[in-house]
């Protein structure tokens, strides 16, 4: 199963590395790129240096789907999962164009979650750190529409806020070149390899393919993203980045604790983001360029810096998933939070 995992990332970055040149110049060439100073003006918010094509997200979702259908059986799972990270391409790509509202880009986030979950992927159980797995099927609704079916009324709704939740959050630290293709990778990386402790149990062997091919496609649009960057994610290949992750955790076997310890700094920063957003009265939707990276430009780390610790954090973390349970993975994440509020009142005393 290790060399399926590692053949899967290597064909996945191949992929995108060959693609994600053509994708660029076929933006350029329509004139569909992101002119960093309309974006400041638009929102307040740009952290782009100069003007890139977006439309990332294009080579990726080719990246992890030819790898997914060549190694991962077609059941009812596989064609929800492509099916709905279709439609957030679909969705992402004509932000990446003509910068929908935010509102409709939440409206797909709906729509791919309840593909995903209207394919039978739910959350049936979740980890207890003081007790036994909460188990959340107890609840269901049995309805006669061109045969039975069955609605796990917790699980589906649990589901759906967690895909819809990632695809937000992840996308969030995606404001530094290089910062996400980098931390999801490496993300993606470790779930595989979580997953393949558990490789006797064939239902893990997906898991195991599809994580290596998330892992692989970020990889290899990751030297076109870094600095200085030639094209960037996009919302196309953040939105995917936080769909595939979140679907991943679920698939894994409800291992929301330690996707979450893995993206421990970018949903810190997203909590924290809302909360003051809230605080402050303004739309939780629009973005104010207040996030973790936005003080780190403005505290004089270069950009090249910025993604570099977000790599490093995420590799920590997800070095220590690897040895720790249920329990410890909650007094990590809570040592993760002290270190966010510490590293802003070391920072915001240095203006």
């Amino acid at each position: 199963m290790i060399t399926s995992f590692v053949i899967s990332i290597l064909l996945s970055a191949i992929i995108a590395f060959v693609l994600t040149p053509i994708v660029r110049n076929y933006f350029i060439s329509h004139h569909w790129v992101e002119n960093p100073q309309d974006k400041q003006k638009k929102t307040g918010n740009a952290t782009a240096l100069t003007a890139v094509p977006r439309g990332g997200g294009i080579s990726v979702f080719f990246a992890i789907l030819i790898p997914a259908l060549i190694f991962i059986p077609l059941d009812k799972h596989l064609i929800g999962i492509l099916l709905a990270a279709l439609i957030t391409l679909i969705a992402g790509v004509w932000d990446d164009i003509k910068d929908i509202s935010p509102r409709i880009r939440l409206l797909t986030n709906f729509i791919s979650a309840f593909i995903v979950v209207g394919s039978g992927i739910g959350i049936a159980y979740i980890s207890n750190p003081f007790g036994q797995p909460i188990d959340l099927s107890t609840w269901q609704i049995t309805f006669n529409f061109l045969g039975q079916h069955s609605i796990w009324v917790i699980p589906d709704i649990l589901a759906i806020l967690w895909i819809i939740w990632s695809m937000n959050i992840v996308g969030w630290s995606s404001g530094i070149e290089g910062q996400l293709p980098g931390f999801v990778a490496i993300s993606a990386i470790f779930i595989g390899i979580l997953g393949l402790r558990y490789s006797a149990d064939i239902t893990q062997w997906p898991v195991i393919i599809l994580a290596g091919a998330v892992a692989g496609a970020y990889l290899g649009f990751l030297p076109y993203n870094f600095y200085p960057q030639s094209i960037m994610p996009g919302y196309s290949g953040k939105s995917l980045a936080g769909f595939f992750l979140a679907v991943l955790a679920i698939l894994s076997g409800a291992k929301l604790a330690t996707v979450i310890l893995l993206l421990g700094i970018p949903t810190i920063d997203a909590i924290y983001v809302l909360f003051r957003r809230l605080l402050t009265g303004k739309s939780l939707l629009f973005s104010d360029g207040q996030h973790l990276h936005h003080y780190m430009l403005r505290w004089g780390l270069s950009r090249q810096k910025i993604a570099l610790l977000y790599w490093f954090f995420s590799f920590i973390l997800g070095t220590i998933s690897l040895f720790l349970n249920s329990q410890q993975k909650v007094y990590v994440f809570l040592g993760v939070i002290l270190l966010f509020i510490s590293l802003l009142i070391k920072f915001s005393r240095q203006k």
